[in-house]
């Protein structure tokens, strides 16, 4: 059985008011909401308490899921607005490098050496302050080519826009930082990238 259609069962399930049904889904995607909400808003407790309105929204509008997409992406997608919502009423205040990054999926196969660590953690710190910069459009883009891997088609599909715009933001968010790691004498952003 895909997961596709076993999150399906699970969304039907709770809609036929099955109490336990949801919880299932929210132990599926506990994590990726909230690695997407902490990218996005840097800052751990207001990115729980928007994961937990991610799927707070996401159960009161469930009877709006088209069963025949990914509930992640659907649960991805509430989550993202969401977060835009959020910087937006903050109105871009710069945020806070204090807090160290989680590690990108890449990383977590093997245990680093404190060397390594303390280059992962820098690295990290360096491309999160360099997120921070960018338009919560631009940075969300970003997040979900760089940290999800999804494609320019699921992007677009999440955001409700094109895959050409979708190309679009990228490169604009790519030049920028670029732009700024030139201004700051660091090393390229794709160099940044392949280390976090």
């Amino acid at each position: 059985m895909s997961q596709e259609f076993d999150d399906s069962l699970w969304a039907q399930r709770t809609l036929a008011g099955d109490p336990q049904a949801f919880g299932e889904l929210v132990l599926r995607y506990e994590r990726d909401v909230f690695n997407l909400t902490y990218r996005m808003l840097n800052d751990r407790g207001e990115a729980e308490d928007a994961a937990q309105e991610a799927f707070l929204r996401a159960y009161a509008n469930l009877d709006r899921y088209d069963q025949s997409r990914p509930f992640k992406t659907w649960l991805l997608s509430i989550a993202s607005n969401h977060c835009i919502d959020r910087l937006r009423r903050r109105r871009l205040i710069w945020l806070s490098l204090e807090e160290t990054l989680p590690p990108h999926p890449a990383l977590t196969s093997d245990t680093p050496g404190p060397e390594e660590a303390a280059l992962t953690n820098e690295r990290n710190l360096l491309v999160q302050g360099l997120l921070d910069e960018l338009s919560p459009e631009y940075r969300l883009a970003v997040v979900l080519r760089y940290w999800y891997d999804l494609s320019y088609a699921e992007i677009a599909e999440m955001l409700d826009t094109t895959e050409s715009a979708i190309k679009s933001r990228l490169f604009r968010a790519r030049q920028a930082l670029a732009d700024q790691l030139e201004s700051q004498s660091l090393p390229s952003f794709d160099a940044a990238m392949e280390g976090s």
